[in-house]
């Protein structure tokens, strides 16, 4: 049995690599979702005109890895607090959102920020809560970015000090 989540969570290069080496995860897509457009490009989504913002569709297996799990490992590889922004990635298409497609991703979603928000960790957490309503995927040379560039220049300085915190915090949970 296959299950599936919606992340967005700045750039989908970052968040592809994140969650291609967890155990239980069978499929990262790289794609758009949450905007008005249909079928939008790479350069319309970076316009900012579509609504839509860089998200993943991860296809997993849930009895290898919970969405709980996926929550958390979400959440540790970004900045939950800044709006509209991952480091130096700025736009409504870098913001932060988890697109549920059923009530209970909904209220795990809601619980996990309200523990995170409680715990003190965070001030104030602003990754929004939405409904599915689309996901298109971004075009092929988007697909594996990082495993394909590793030495190009924002692959070394973004995406693999974030891919390796992730290893690291999470090692009990990455494919062997």
């Amino acid at each position: 049995m296959e299950d599936v989540c919606y992340f967005a969570g700045g750039c989908f290069w970052c968040m592809e690599a994140v969650f291609s080496d967890i155990d239980g995860v069978i499929d990262v897509q790289p794609g758009y979702s949450g905007g008005t457009t249909v079928n939008p490009t790479y350069e319309e989504v970076c316009s900012q005109k579509t609504g839509h913002a860089e998200t993943v569709k991860i296809t997993y297996d849930p009895d290898k890895i919970s969405f709980d799990d996926l929550l958390e490992i979400y959440f540790s590889a970004i900045d939950p607090t800044t709006l509209n922004r991952q480091g130096e990635d700025v736009g409504t298409n870098y913001r932060t959102a988890i697109f549920y497609v059923n009530d209970d991703q909904k209220m795990k979603a809601l619980e996990y920020i309200k523990s995170l928000e409680d715990s003190g960790a965070y001030s104030k957490i602003v990754v929004s809560v939405e409904p599915y309503k689309n996901f298109y995927p971004a075009e092929p040379y988007h697909k594996n970015y990082f495993k394909n560039h590793p030495d190009q220049g924002y692959c070394r300085i973004v995406i693999k000090p974030k891919v390796e915190k992730v290893r690291q915090k999470f090692f009990y949970k990455l494919k062997n």
